[in-house]
C-alpha cells in the first residue's frame, strides 16, 4: 500500500517510484528482527529496567528540542536526522511510559485508592512527557500517550470521579492549547466545515473524503487510486487509509479494522491469562495504545475529528512508527510465552 500510495509522488520528486518503499523496507526488516528478538526477552527485564528506559526516553525528548540536534520537519522539531532517515523519540517515549506506568500500577495497588498519594505522582510524570512533546509540537502523539495511560490507570481501579475531573481539566487544557496556537483553531474550523477553506486548512480532509467516497464495496482496484495523483498530500503517511478505502472499498476497510481488533482481542486474552500483574498491565497498555492510535487515525481520515497528525500503525510510511508498533508486538509475544 505504501508503494501504491507513494509511487506517483516518488517518481515526480525523486525519479524513483520505489523511493518510499525502499526506505520503509529497511525499517521493516529491522522491525521484524527486533520483534523476534524482543519476544524472547522475559517480562521481568522490562519491569527491572523500567526506570532506566523512561530516563533514556526523557533525555531523548529533551535533546530533540535543542536546535542543531533535533531536526525540523513539517513545522515540528520532533526528529533526529540520521542520513536520509529520521527517528522520532516521542514514538519510543510511548513504550517507555507504558512500561513505567505498568510497573508503577502493579507496585502501588494499595495506594491507588488515594488520588493524592497514589495517582498524582504518576500523573506528574505523564504530563511532564506531555509537555515536552507539545513543545515540539506533536499534539497527535501527545494525545495518544495521554489516552493510553489514562486507560491503564482506569483499569487499575481508580475512582470514576477522578476521570470526570481529569476530563474537565483536559477540556480546559485543549482550549488553552488552541488559544496559544491559532492554527489549531483553523483545524477545528476546517473539521466542522472543510469547505469554508477548501484550498487551505480544509484541503486535506476534502481530498480524503473524495478518495473514500468512490471506493464502494470492492474499490477501484489496486494501483487505481485517482487521489494519489497530486490531489491528496502525502498519501503514504497519515492518510494512507484513504487510498486503501479508494482502491479496496468497504471490504478493504473491514479487513484493516478487523486486523486491529484481532490484535487487541488476542492481547487482552494474553493479559487476562497472565498471572503477573505487571504483565497484565503491560500487554493491555501496549495493545490499547495501538488501538487508540489506529482509531484516531481512522477518525481523522473519515472526518470524525480534526486532523491530529497520527499515523496508522503498521500501514503508514514512517520508520519510527513501524519500529515502535513491532516492538510493542514483540513485548506482547514475550508475555504470551509465559502464559501459554
Amino acid at each position: 500500500m505504501i508503494y501504491s500510495a507513494s509511487s506517483i509522488w516518488a517518481e515526480y520528486k525523486f525519479q524513483d517510484s520505489l523511493k518510499f518503499v525502499k526506505s520503509q523496507s529497511l525499517f521493516f526488516f529491522i522491525s521484524i528482527f527486533l520483534c523476534l528478538f524482543i519476544s524472547k526477552i522475559p517480562c521481568s527485564f522490562w519491569k527491572k529496567n523500567a526506570n532506566k528506559i523512561l530516563g533514556i526516553c526523557l533525555i531523548l525528548l529533551i535533546l530533540v528540542l535543542i536546535p542543531g540536534i533535533g531536526t525540523v520537519r513539517n513545522g515540528s522539531r520532533s526528529w533526529f536526522g540520521i542520513g536520509g532517515f529520521g527517528i522520532q523519540p516521542s514514538e519510543f517515549a510511548k513504550i517507555g511510559l507504558i512500561i513505567f506506568v505498568s510497573k508503577y500500577l502493579s507496585n502501588n495497588q494499595k495506594d491507588l485508592k488515594s488520588i493524592k498519594k497514589g495517582v498524582l505522582p504518576v500523573l506528574g510524570i505523564i504530563f511532564l512527557f506531555f509537555g515536552l512533546i507539545m513543545l515540539e509540537p506533536d499534539f497527535g502523539t501527545a494525545m495518544v500517550i495521554v489516552l493510553t495511560l489514562l486507560s491503564l490507570i482506569f483499569i487499575s481501579g481508580v475512582k470514576i470521579s477522578f476521570f470526570v475531573k481529569i476530563g474537565l481539566l483536559g477540556l480546559l487544557g485543549i482550549v488553552l492549547l488552541i488559544i496559544v496556537a491559532p492554527y489549531r483553531m483553523a483545524r477545528i474550523i476546517s473539521f466542522l466545515n472543510p469547505w469554508s477553506d477548501p484550498l487551505g486548512s480544509g484541503f486535506q480532509i476534502i481530498q480524503s473524503l473524495y478518495a473514500i467516497g468512490p471506493g464502494g464495496l470492492l474499490g477501484q482496484g489496486f494501483l487505481n487510486s485517482h487521489q494519489k495523483h497530486f490531489y491528496l498530500p502525502e498519501p503514504q503517511t497519515d492518510f494512507i487509509f484513504s487510498i486503501i478505502s479508494e482502491e479496496f472499498g468497504f471490504l478493504g476497510v473491514l479487513i484493516v479494522v478487523s486486523f486491529f481488533f484481532f490484535i487487541f482481542y488476542r492481547s487482552i486474552k494474553i493479559s487476562l491469562k497472565s498471572s503477573d500483574l505487571f504483565s497484565k498491565f503491560l500487554s493491555f497498555g501496549l495493545a490499547i495504545g495501538i488501538l487508540i492510535q489506529a482509531t484516531l487515525n481512522l477518525a481523522v481520515v473519515i472526518g470524525l475529528i480534526p486532523v491530529t497528525g497520527v499515523t496508522l500503525p503498521f500501514f503508514s510510511y514512517g520508520g519510527s512508527s513501524l519500529l515502535t508498533s513491532m516492538i510493542s508486538i514483540g513485548i506482547i509475544l514475550g508475555i504470551s510465552r509465559d502464559v501459554v
